[in-house]
């Protein structure tokens, strides 16, 4: 893996999970839960030593892992969704660009996200498109972006991906990151209760996959 040392880490951990019915960041996974997953695996990807979490409130602090380095920050502008946490954890962050993930991910691709870490020459923002449609919560952010995004909030324009258009930006096609993630497993969204069966599914199937390849038994348990 190449590292890039140069990139923070922030998960957008403040939501409240209306659709699955209980805290996602908490749900158990494996051997550890939703959000330290995530948080390794996105740490993992860039070999990033700044890591941020956004939450909502302080209460949702037990979320976070004690064995992971990381900062804990609240969210700055409450009640705007994913584009005020994008700006919250992109203003904490201790570099100049961060990658920017949420916390119900858990396939993130290494070789994908390190593929996008080398496109940052000459531009604010790497964002992947899938079925059309931009993935601005699996996208790298310079600090540069934070004038755009917070006139977006300012004006009350609180799409996720609505401050696009104001910075310069690298698009990452489906055929792009399928060169890396096949099944494009990466932007795969924990969101309700099926999702999260499918996805723990998937894991136990990854798990022996490596298991076979290894030439270890493995066990589900």
């Amino acid at each position: 893996m190449v590292e890039h040392s140069d990139i923070s880490v922030v998960i957008l951990a403040g939501g409240i999970s209306r659709r699955l019915g209980r805290d996602k960041a908490a749900e158990p996974f494996g051997h550890e839960t939703l959000l330290r997953r995530v948080v390794r695996r996105a740490s993992e990807s860039v070999g990033s030593n700044d890591v941020v979490i956004v939450v909502a409130d302080i209460g949702q602090s037990e979320r976070a892992p004690a064995d992971i380095p990381h900062r804990l920050v609240l969210d700055a502008f409450r009640g705007t969704g994913t584009l005020g946490g994008i700006y919250t954890g992109l203003e904490a962050a201790r570099n100049e660009w961060a990658l920017v993930v949420a916390c119900d991910m858990p396939f993130l691709s290494a070789p994908l996200l390190g593929y996008m870490a080398r496109l940052r020459e000459a531009v604010d923002a790497v964002v992947p498109v899938t079925g059309g449609r931009p993935e601005p919560t699996h996208a790298l952010y310079s600090r540069r972006c934070l004038p755009a995004i917070s006139q977006r909030l300012q004006a009350g324009q609180l799409k996720a991906a609505g401050f696009l258009d104001l910075v310069r930006v690298r698009y990452v096609d489906e055929s792009e990151a399928r060169r890396f993630d096949p099944a494009l497993l990466t932007f795969f969204n924990v969101n309700r209760p099926e999702d999260l069966a499918q996805a723990v599914e998937i894991a136990a199937q990854e798990r022996d996959q490596s298991g076979c390849l290894a030439g270890t038994p493995t066990r589900r348990g």
